[in-house]
């Protein structure tokens, strides 16, 4: 290839670096950093609005809320580091270094709610990235969405969450379980310490979760547990899962979901080197499995689907659910996420 050639392409490729960034790309760019701790550095970010359509058509809410992008417990398998990707960030690891905070959310909310903007349908705070992430400590985000919550009346609510600082706001949750259709989701992926550890390097551990959810039941808020995701070959056995369902009915855990891993592209290049290096003897299964698609489908995810409803009859994990519970367990087992919606 000639010299004039190669110039052309020097400088083809210094114009696409250059490109203007537009849209959340050029938001976070131009976000101002607010502090930064142990690696992880938060920004604020501002937002056009706080309720975001789930457009799959897929799940049990039809508004997801996020206030903030980006996980700090830096989840191996999480789906949603695809988020950062619309900002231009492509390290995958950004999305547990880089937190953007919607300091703003809770005001646009209220707005929103006068507005009647849910039309009445179920809202979901914390699809994408957990609402009680150690963010939340310093910037309570959350804590101020919710105390918006509790100034309106009549509303399907849920919270998905890891983390036992959700207790913090206990006294709070209580009016909104008097106020609204309220529920929450405390998700557990196994009873191992270890292997939570490993895939969940900074959330609370099993144990503290289900005491939470005992702490929840106790205060008369209507909480389920979710094993979500089903990783094959790591928390799938029927022993650990049941062992799980029984340890959730001991709390009180009205109700027990569970889906198998999806794994997105972007997820998938950060799981597989994490697989690779901890479990090197799954990596060649996960790559048969996932070769064609993000979704498993077929008899493994039958198979899973069975067991769990068959966990939920025999420890009592059925009752108590209204409408939106039971329409979640079908979805729930029927993922995978769809659109853009969990933003």
């Amino acid at each position: 290839m000639g010299c004039t050639a190669l110039q052309r392409i020097a400088e083809k490729s210094t114009r696409i670096e250059k490109s203007p960034l537009v849209g959340i790309a050029r938001m976070a760019a131009e976000s101002p950093q607010l502090r930064e701790r142990a690696e992880v550095e938060y920004f604020r970010l501002g937002a056009r609005s706080t309720l975001n359509r789930e457009s799959s058509g897929r799940m049990p809410f039809a508004w997801t809320i996020n206030p903030y992008r980006g996980c700090e417990f830096g989840c191996q398998y999480c789906y949603a580091r695809y988020t950062h990707e619309f900002m231009e960030l492509w390290d995958s690891r950004d999305f547990e270094r880089k937190i953007y905070a919607k300091s703003d959310a809770p005001e646009l909310l209220r707005a929103e709610l006068r507005q009647g903007r849910d039309k009445g349908l179920p809202i979901s705070l914390g699809t994408a990235t957990d609402p009680y992430q150690p963010a939340e400590k310093q910037f309570e985000i959350t804590r101020r969405i919710l105390k918006v919550f509790a100034e309106f009346e009549g509303l399907d609510l849920s919270i998905t969450t890891k983390s036992v600082l959700i207790l913090r706001d206990l006294e709070l949750l209580k009016t909104l379980a008097c106020r609204h259709r309220f529920g929450i989701h405390m998700t557990v992926t196994t009873l191992d310490e270890r292997l939570a550890r490993l895939l969940e390097p900074k959330a609370p551990a099993p144990a503290q979760r289900l005491e939470a959810v005992r702490k929840l039941d106790g205060a008369g808020i209507r909480v389920g547990v979710n094993v979500m995701p089903i990783l094959p070959g790591l928390n799938d056995s029927p022993r650990m899962l049941e062992a799980l369902a029984a340890r959730a009915a001991q709390a009180g855990a009205r109700g027990l979901f569970g889906s198998v891993l999806f794994l997105m592209p972007s997820a998938m290049k950060h799981f597989m080197p994490f697989l690779e290096k901890e479990f090197p003897h799954l990596a060649g299964r996960y790559h048969r499995l996932y070769a064609r698609s993000a979704y498993l489908r077929g008899e493994y995810p039958e198979k899973v689907s069975k067991l769990m409803s068959e966990l939920r009859v025999r420890y009592g994990l059925n009752a108590g659910r209204g409408e939106a519970w039971a329409s979640a367990v079908k979805a729930q087992m029927t993922l995978p996420f769809g659109g853009r919606a969990f933003v």
